[in-house]
């Protein structure tokens, strides 16, 4: 049999589904249990693998809702006795503590908005993850992201997912050239409706089960008690600035600000007052306006790119929070960083997001990649 008139599976190889062995990154949420029922019932040689990133962290939420607990563990393993797949648990505490949470804690410390769940794919989920895959042979590492990966003349390229309100493309963008390769995203072109309908199917215990919000490091969601725990000499009070350098106020420390945050900053004025700068070298936290958050433009550093030069010379479109809108903006690359001139203006942007690409094409809205933010210039002051 020629090797045209092979069949190809799902996946796109070119052998049975038996004989195709995958690894699927299990959470213990809905959508990574229900990816690894579409593989065991579609017949592929499935492993179930759970990261334990972290110790538990204690909330007072009655429904605690952070992704990778202790609870979530348990799910998943419930979850692959129930389908009847191998299940492993890697315990990546030490490497999420130095790739994930230290470099949270010293981007906050730094007057920076951090965003640990790109690091934490880029590093040990996208990167140690890959790497254990093809340790065990596997032919593909399966995800639960709501992410469209879609072959083109020969080209793997990544799109927004079909359902806008779960893409997670956003968080994606350090995925490199290789590993989109070798990922494959099962639910990128379903609603999430349809996840939960495929998981009630399934009868998987988890079919009902919320959504995780809340960072899984961070205890109800109050990220300045992390900074209280790792770099307690890192908090110190300082001044409160207006736009035109005048002290106006004080505060108890820039790890309890954040750029484009309007409540607690206990300043009286006749208009809403918000924060448009933090100067971690003075320890000053900088008020202004609503106008003055706008911004014009953004420099990058450490970006990653997943398409060729000139795919950047036209105009495209940035995203620069996960559910943001597309911004209308120019893009010029310099090496590993960038200059983007928006072309509408957006409030609030921070040094330590990510600024993601995306292009427009009949098949959707493209993710060219991305990098961080590293300055900010707008009418008032550049960052």
């Amino acid at each position: 049999m020629s090797i045209l008139s092979k069949k190809v599976n799902s996946l796109g190889f070119l052998k049975p589904a038996k004989d195709t062995k995958v690894v699927v990154a299990m959470s213990g949420g809905v959508d990574s249990s229900t990816v690894a029922g579409i593989m065991k019932k579609d017949g592929y040689n499935v492993i179930g693998v759970t990261l334990k990133l972290y110790d538990d962290v204690k909330s007072s939420k009655k429904n605690n809702r952070q992704c990778c607990s202790g609870q979530d563990i348990l799910d998943a393993k419930r979850v692959s006795q129930q389908l009847d797949i191998t299940h492993k648990i890697l315990y990546y505490q030490k490497r999420f503590k130095k790739e994930v949470i230290d470099s949270f804690v010293e981007s906050y410390i730094a007057g920076e908005t951090p965003i640990p769940c790109i690091h934490c794919n880029q590093t040990v989920k996208f990167r140690d993850l890959y790497f254990y895959a093809q340790e065990m042979k596997a032919d593909a590492l399966i995800t639960g992201h709501y992410v469209d990966r879609i072959e083109n003349k020969g080209t793997i390229e990544m799109y927004r997912a079909a359902d806008l309100t779960r893409d997670q493309s956003y968080f994606l963008f350090n995925t490199t050239k290789e590993q989109l390769n070798f990922l494959r995203f099962p639910l990128g072109k379903k609603q999430k409706k349809e996840t939960r309908s495929i998981a009630s199917e399934l009868k998987l215990n988890v079919a009902d089960k919320p959504d995780s919000q809340d960072i899984c490091f961070v205890p109800d969601g109050n990220y300045a008690s992390v900074i209280k725990k790792y770099r307690p000499e890192s908090i110190k009070k300082g001044s409160i600035l207006d736009i035109k350098g005048n002290i106006v106020g004080k505060h108890d420390g820039i790890i309890n600000f954040t750029i484009g945050q309007r409540k607690g900053i206990r300043i009286a004025h006749k208009e809403p007052l918000f924060v448009v700068n933090i100067d971690p070298k003075k320890n000053e936290v900088i008020i202004g306006n609503k106008e003055t958050l706008n911004i014009k433009k953004i420099y990058l550093k450490n970006i990653n790119l997943l398409a060729d030069t000139d795919a950047y010379k036209q105009d495209l479109f940035i995203k620069i929070r996960s559910t943001g809108r597309l911004i209308k903006a120019k893009v010029r690359i310099n090496n590993t960083s960038a200059e983007v001139d928006l072309e509408e203006l957006e409030a609030g942007i921070s040094v330590g997001q990510a600024c993601v690409f995306y292009s427009k094409n009949k098949i959707g809205d493209k993710i060219l990649g991305g990098g961080w933010i590293e300055r900010t210039e707008n009418n008032y002051l550049s960052t």
